[in-house]
C-alpha cells in the first residue's frame, strides 16, 4: 500500500490560515468578501504562501469558514472564493460562475456587447471581463487570476465560444496585488478597433491600446437618459473618451456635439464612430486638458445646452477623497457657465470612495459657485451588466447627476 505522507503524487493538503481573535467574522459569514491584512495571523508560514495561493480560512476558534485566494503582498490579504470552506478551485468551478454570469447578461441584452464578470459581484474576487461579440478582454487584478489565468481562459472559451480572448494586465488595481502590467493575446487575434452598437451610436474600441479593456460599457443607461435631453441640443462632452455621451446624444438627435478629451488616439476613435453613424458632419473634437479646456470655451464665450463632463475617478481610495471632492466641485464650477439657460449638466464619478451624498454636495457647491442654480433630476447608475455585491460598497462606484440650470 503507498503511504500518502511520502507519495509525492498524492495531493498537499491545502494550506489553512486563521482570522485574528478580534477579527470580524460575522462580516464574513454575512458575505463580505475581504480579509484585511491586520485581521489574519500572519506568522510566518502565512507570510510566506505564494501570491494567489489557495487557503482555507478558519476562524479565531479554528472552525472553517470559507475557500479563499491569500496574497501576503496586498492589503487585502485573503479574499473569500467560496463560502464552501472545502470548495475545489478548479477550471470546472470556474466556468460555473462564467455560466452563472453569462446567463444573467443573455437575459438582459440581446447582443453580446457587455460586461460579462464584474469581480466579487459575480464570485470571481478580482476579475473583470467585458466582451465584445466573439472577443472577451479579461483583467485578472487578483493574484489567483493571474496564477490560473490559463484555466480562466480555457472555461471563458468553453462557456461563451468566444474566439479570442485578450489579457489587459494594467492599472492600480494590479499594482496594489503587487502584479506587473502586460497586455497581450491570450487566444486568437486582434486586427483592428471593434464596433460596438448601444444607443443607436456606434463606437469603436480598442483593445488593446485603449483605457481600460477598451470601452465603459457602465455608462450605458446614462447615455441613454443624456439621449432623451438630446433633441436639437448643442452638446459638450468632457473627458468624452471613445465619444461616450456625445455619441449617444447624436443618436438622439443633437444638433452638434463637441468631445473633449486629453487623448488624441480616443478622439480619432470617437470621429471615426460619428462618420460610422452618417453623422461626422455634426461632430467635432477638441483636444487638451478638460480644466484648460473648460477655461478656454469659458473666455470664448462659447454656450451649450447640454454639458457632460465624466471624468476618471478622483478619489480612487480614501487618502484621495478630499482633494478629489475639491477637483469634482471644480468641474462643475468651471462647466457651470457654459451652460445656457434652461439646459443641462451631467456630472459623473467613478470614485467609490468618495459616495453619493459627498458627490452630490460637491457638485451643488461646484454649480453655486459657477453662478447657477440647479434643479437635480436624476441620479443614475451603473448598468445591470455592474451588479453590485451589498455587502461591498466599492462595487457600487458610478453616480451620475443631471440637473437643469436656470
Amino acid at each position: 500500500m503507498t503511504d500518502l505522507a511520502t507519495d509525492p503524487a498524492a495531493p498537499k493538503p491545502r494550506p489553512v490560515v486563521r482570522l485574528r481573535p478580534k477579527a470580524e467574522a460575522r462580516a464574513i459569514r454575512h458575505g463580505f468578501p475581504w480579509v484585511y491584512g491586520d485581521e489574519l495571523v500572519t506568522d510566518r508560514r502565512t507570510q510566506a504562501l505564494a501570491p494567489g495561493t489557495i487557503a482555507t480560512l478558519e476562524d479565531a476558534e479554528r472552525r472553517p469558514m470559507a475557500t479563499v485566494t491569500v496574497n501576503p503582498k496586498s492589503k487585502i490579504i485573503a479574499r473569500v472564493l467560496d463560502r464552501d470552506a472545502e470548495a475545489v478551485i478548479d477550471r470546472g468551478w470556474i466556468a460555473a460562475r462564467l455560466a452563472r454570469a453569462l446567463a444573467l447578461r443573455a437575459r438582459l441584452f440581446e447582443a453580446p456587447f457587455y460586461r460579462l464578470v464584474h469581480a466579487e459581484a459575480d464570485g470571481l474576487p478580482g476579475v473583470i471581463i467585458d466582451r465584445f461579440g466573439d472577443v472577451a478582454v479579461v483583467q485578472p487584478n487578483a493574484a489567483w487570476a493571474e496564477t490560473m489565468l490559463d484555466e480562466l481562459v480555457a472555461a471563458l472559451v468553453e462557456v461563451t465560444g468566444v474566439q479570442t480572448v485578450v489579457k489587459n494586465g494594467s492599472g492600480r488595481a494590479r499594482g496594489l496585488e503587487g502584479l506587473p502590467e502586460e497586455t497581450r493575446v491570450m487566444t486568437g487575434a486582434v486586427t483592428a478597433p471593434v464596433p460596438v452598437q448601444m444607443n443607436g451610436a456606434t463606437y469603436l474600441a480598442d483593445l488593446l491600446g485603449g483605457q481600460k479593456t477598451g470601452l465603459f460599457y457602465d455608462q450605458r443607461p446614462n447615455h441613454a437618459f443624456a439621449a432623451r435631453l438630446a433633441p436639437g441640443t448643442r452638446v459638450l462632452d468632457v473627458f468624452s473618451h471613445v465619444g461616450g455621451f456625445a455619441l449617444a446624444c447624436l443618436a438622439g438627435g443633437a444638433e452638434s456635439a463637441l468631445s473633449v478629451d486629453a487623448s488624441a488616439a480616443a478622439l480619432d476613435l470617437a470621429t471615426r464612430g460619428a462618420e460610422a453613424m452618417g453623422l461626422g458632419a455634426r461632430f467635432a473634437t477638441r483636444q487638451g486638458d478638460a480644466f484648460a479646456t473648460l477655461e478656454a470655451l469659458a473666455r470664448e464665450g462659447a454656450q451649450f445646452d447640454l454639458v457632460i463632463c465624466d471624468p476618471p475617478a478622483f478619489a480612487p481610495a480614501k487618502p484621495a477623497l478630499e482633494a478629489g471632492l475639491r477637483a469634482y466641485e471644480r468641474i462643475a464650477r468651471l462647466a457651470a457657465p457654459l451652460v445656457a439657460p434652461g439646459g443641462y449638466i451631467v456630472l459623473c464619478s467613478c470614485s467609490h470612495a468618495a459616495d453619493l451624498a459627498q458627490f452630490r454636495n460637491a457638485s451643488a457647491r461646484g454649480l453655486g459657485r459657477g453662478g447657477r442654480r440647479a434643479q437635480l433630476l436624476h441620479t443614475g447608475f451603473a448598468g445591470p451588466d455592474h451588479p453590485m455585491l451589498p455587502q461591498l460598497a466599492e462595487s457600487g462606484y458610478l453616480k451620475s447627476l443631471f440637473f437643469r440650470l436656470d
